[in-house]
C-alpha cells in the first residue's frame, strides 16, 4: 500500500516564498520515518531537521516540493483564498508522482477540514482518496516528513533573502526583526521589496503608517 503526505511551510509570513512538499512511502515502511523521529517541523530544531532531511530523501519512494513566490500569491490572491492556492499546489505535487499513491494524507487549513480534500480533488489529474485533517503533520509519520522537506527548503529560501536584503528575520509579522527590515526598507526606499507579498495585512499596515506619517 502506497500512502503520500503534503505539508506546507510558510503560509503565514509576509516575506519570503510559500513552500508545499509530497513524501510517497509504503505503509509498511512508515516505521523507518517513526525511528528516524520525524515530526511536525515546529517541533524540531534546525539542526535536527536538517539531520533529518537526508534520511527521509533515503527513505521515502518520491518527494517533491512546489514554491509560490510572493509575486505568485500577490497576484493569486486577486481571484483565490490562500486555502484555494494550497489546494492547488498539493493536487500539482499529487499529479507529479510518478507512482500513484492509495492513500494521501494532508495537513488542512480549512475550518471544515475534509473541504480541503475537495479543493484539491478538483485539480487532480485521476481521483485519489484524500484524507485532510487538522494537526496531520503530527498525527502522520508521512506528513511530518514532508513538513520537514518544506520548512528547511522555506529557511534556505529566507537565508538567500537575507543575503541580498540584509536580515530580514523569519518573516512572520510577529517577528521583530522582520517588521524592523521593512520598516527600514520602505522609509529608504519608499517602496517594498520584491520578496514581500503585498496582499498581507501586515504589509498594507506599514503601507498606511507610511502615508499617514508623510502627510504630516
Amino acid at each position: 500500500m502506497l500512502i503520500a503526505g503534503i505539508d506546507e511551510a510558510g503560509r503565514g509570513p509576509c516575506i519570503g516564498p510559500l513552500v508545499m512538499a509530497i513524501t510517497l512511502i509504503e505503509k509498511k515502511d512508515e516505521d523507518q520515518l517513526i525511528e528516524l523521529g520525524v515530526k511536525d517541523s515546529k517541533l524540531l530544531s534546525v539542526q535536527e531537521r536538517e539531520r533529518q532531511l537526508p534520511e527521509i530523501k533515503k527513505i521515502v519512494i518520491e518527494y517533491y516540493s512546489s514554491h509560490a513566490s510572493a509575486k505568485q500569491l500577490d497576484e493569486l490572491m486577486l481571484k483565490k483564498s490562500l486555502n484555494e492556492i494550497e489546494a492547488m499546489h498539493a493536487a500539482k505535487l499529487i499529479n507529479k508522482l510518478k507512482k500513484k499513491p492509495d492513500l494521501v494524507y494532508v495537513d488542512s487549513p480549512d475550518t471544515i477540514m475534509e473541504e480541503f480534500g475537495k479543493r484539491i480533488q478538483k485539480y487532480i489529474s485521476s481521483p485519489v482518496k484524500i484524507i485532510s485533517e487538522h494537526k496531520a503533520d503530527m498525527n502522520y509519520p508521512i506528513v511530518s516528513a514532508a513538513s520537514v522537506i518544506a520548512k528547511v527548503e522555506r529557511d534556505e529560501e529566507i537565508k538567500k533573502l537575507s543575503k541580498e536584503y540584509g536580515e530580514v528575520g523569519s518573516g512572520y509579522p510577529a517577528d521583530e526583526k522582520t517588521i524592523n527590515f521593512l520598516k527600514k526598507y520602505l522609509a529608504k526606499n519608499k517602496c517594498m521589496p520584491k520578496c514581500v507579498r503585498t496582499a498581507w495585512q501586515t504589509i498594507k499596515r506599514l503601507d498606511a503608517e507610511r502615508f499617514q506619517t508623510k502627510l504630516f
